[in-house]
């Protein structure tokens, strides 16, 4: 798997960020059916914005202790703390998915019109921007941890591309705590 994960790395994060946007524009977009999944209990549904927010408030521990911990040399900790970021967005994007999917798309803002235009679409609007962007910057790095040995992987873009994937992802986390509570504790 190594092997064959070492040299395409490039190739492989194109093909699993576009399958991974697919889905996620396909269940924003209303196009993934609402049969395709079992309707849950309307307890758990409403769960979901909650637990979500509990995932990314824990991923933004996670991410930045992973920060703090490769700065300081540990390796060991920092790839413990980003497999485990990276396992908490994938069950915040599966959670959040298949919310969509069952409601039929997003719910609408609840709250004033003049909050909706000036504060929750234009934090909403980077949210979602800077998410999509972590999407590749994501996959290629962990690809790339992967693959490679970590005296390999400090002749490779990892660095680099990993420290503006965490701050984005960072913002991304924080935003999207910023939406829940106006759409579910102020609105």
């Amino acid at each position: 798997m190594t092997a064959v994960t070492r040299g395409r790395v490039p190739h492989l994060t194109a093909l699993l960020s576009l399958v991974s946007l697919a889905l996620v524009f396909g269940a924003a977009g209303g196009v993934i059916p609402q049969t395709a999944v079992p309707r849950p209990p309307a307890w758990l549904l409403e769960a979901i914005p909650t637990v979500n927010v509990l995932l990314s408030l824990t991923a933004i521990v996670t991410i930045t202790t992973g920060w703090r911990a490769i700065r300081r040399g540990n390796v060991d900790r920092h790839r413990l703390l980003m497999a485990t970021s990276a396992v908490l967005f994938a069950t915040f994007l599966v959670l959040y998915l298949y919310r969509l999917v069952v409601l039929g798309g997003s719910q609408p803002f609840p709250g004033p019109d003049a909050i909706r235009l000036y504060v929750y679409l234009p934090v909403l609007a980077i949210h979602i921007l800077l998410a999509i962007v972590c999407i590749p910057l994501l996959y290629y790095v962990l690809l790339l941890a992967a693959s490679h040995s970590v005296p390999e992987l400090r002749k490779t873009a990892h660095a680099r591309v990993g420290r503006i994937a965490a701050a984005l992802w960072l913002v991304s986390f924080s935003l999207g705590v910023v939406v829940y509570v106006l759409l579910h504790v102020i609105y």
